[in-house]
């Protein structure tokens, strides 16, 4: 039995992690899919102080109030910062960290300022549209049932915590650490990597597990991504 704790990207919350959590929970392991302050079931919560931060303490305080240990700790997307600093306050606690279509940012990087979407209105990010011809590459797999989910279900994301800088991360020389590359083929990943892009600079010792697929793949590809989290323990 593996514990997981799951970390969803901008615009969604644990909802997106439903059919993955249900086939892990299947399996037999422990699953703590987790919303961010700010979004989707905690909308509400959203203000200017909704940062990188207090999204690093949302993972902490879950961690720490249900006790766990041995977390493979994933994050998705933009996921992937906060799960990276909190990863490295956790240390004692995680036994791998997932970045699924994520990495371990720089030290100083934003979400801002590394990857390309909508810009920030006030203290939010709007959702992006959705748009399958405008996204073609980023929203592969995606059936139209799924797309519905985003549509409908997509909250604005917090803009504090897309602009703050990544103070301190977890690197895979820190932890036993998995890239799930999903959105990029793996030969890109390590090309990328060869040539130090900085994306990639924290992930220098992962393992690297190829997912052909869209950038969503909780919802393109939830068995097989399931599967892929199965094997990281």
């Amino acid at each position: 039995m593996t514990t997981y704790v799951l970390v969803p990207g901008m615009w969604i919350g644990a909802w997106a992690w439903r059919d993955v959590t249900a086939a892990l929970r299947d399996a037999g392991h422990e699953v703590y899919p987790l919303t961010l302050t700010g979004v989707a079931d905690r909308a509400h919560l959203l203000g200017p102080g909704t940062d990188l931060d207090l999204h690093t303490e949302d993972i902490v305080r879950l961690v720490l109030a249900e006790d766990l240990r041995d977390v493979v700790l994933v994050g998705h997307s933009y996921g992937g910062l906060p799960v990276s600093a909190a990863a490295l306050r956790l240390k004692d606690r995680v036994a791998r960290v997932v970045y699924v279509d994520s990495g371990p940012l720089p030290v100083g990087a934003t979400q801002a300022s590394m990857t390309p979407g909508p810009a920030p209105e006030g203290d939010s990010v709007p959702p992006r549209e959705w748009d399958t011809e405008k996204d073609p590459a980023l929203l592969a797999g995606l059936d139209e049932a799924a797309l519905t989910l985003l549509r409908t279900r997509g909250t604005p994301h917090p803009a504090a915590s897309v602009v703050q800088p990544l103070g301190a991360r977890a690197t895979s020389e820190d932890l036993p650490t998995t890239l799930v590359s999903c959105s990029l083929p793996i030969e890109a990943v390590t090309e990328m990597m060869a040539a130090g892009h900085p994306f990639f600079a924290g992930l220098t010792t992962a393992e690297i597990v190829p997912l052909p697929t869209g950038h969503w793949p909780m919802l393109s590809e939830p068995d097989a991504l399931a599967g892929v989290l199965e094997k990281c323990h």
